[in-house]
């Protein structure tokens, strides 16, 4: 959400016109005739042509026959290139699929982004169930993931409440802790436990668990690693867990700092 009193003096509104025009067509799969954008970005229909044609010549939207508008498939292109920036060395990239082959467990790498919680890398792993929206750039539920706890684990009380009371509590499923109290226990017990868990808080059925990979003063460069897996099995091997994402954790820490 834009903060209009944040909206910079030399904006550019050409330019912040033609990502509306984006981001609304990206939120329609079935896509969207040129009225219909004009409609949902509050723009003339005239302006929004020239805006989805300069956009159509660059590749960023496709006109199909019937005349609706999706997405281009530069859209992809620059989708990869942040999933390499994300992800960082190569050897990084080799130790989450290391681990995810050796255990089964997918793996996942976050880290603050913009000041707020990012899973930047991950590998899928058989054995867990897949997670559609855990993908590199997802930056939501972070009080419901373990992921996102472990990175908030390493902010002040005060930062961890500004922090929810801007992004929210959103409730994924019954188990969400959705009030700073609670969360602060689950915060304070995951500490005690060496390792930040969710069970179910997320997506029914399924855990997470997370480490601190690279403690850091400044926090956009703080590292946490974390695995999904089975909720069932996460009640009968988290000593096994924790064991194992320590031991990837510093390799992970070894390959960061290898490329420093």
């Amino acid at each position: 959400m834009r903060d209009p009193l944040a909206e910079p003096s030399d904006l550019i509104r050409s330019v912040s016109r033609a990502l509306r025009v984006l981001e609304s067509v990206g939120r329609a799969p079935k896509g969207l005739t040129v009225k219909q954008i004009a409609r949902r970005c509050e723009l003339t229909v005239a302006t929004t042509y020239h805006l989805v044609r300069t956009l159509a010549y660059e590749g960023y939207v496709i006109r199909r026959e019937d005349g609706t508008y999706i997405v281009g498939l530069e859209i992809a292109d620059r989708y990869r290139e942040l999933v390499t920036a994300f992800r960082g060395p190569a050897p990084v990239g080799e130790c989450l699929r290391r681990a995810a082959g050796e255990t089964g467990y997918s793996h996942f790498l976050g880290r603050f982004v913009g000041g707020q919680v990012a899973i930047t890398a991950t590998a899928e792993g058989p054995r867990s169930p897949h997670l559609e929206d855990l993908v590199p750039g997802f930056d939501e539920g972070a009080h419901a993931t373990a992921l996102g706890k472990a990175l908030l684990a390493t902010l002040t009380p005060d930062q961890r409440l500004r922090y929810l009371r801007e992004f929210g509590m959103r409730p994924f499923t019954t188990a969400t802790l959705t009030s700073g109290e609670a969360f602060e226990a689950d915060l304070a017990a995951g500490d005690r436990r060496g390792m930040q868990l969710e069970l179910g808080q997320f997506r029914q059925g399924v855990a997470c668990a997370a480490v601190l990979v690279a403690p850091d003063k400044d926090m956009e460069r703080r590292l946490v690693l974390a695995c999904a897996l089975p909720a069932s099995e996460m009640m009968t091997s988290a000593r096994v867990v924790r064991a194992k994402l320590l031991t990837v954790a510093r390799s992970v820490a070894d390959a960061v700092a290898a490329d420093a």
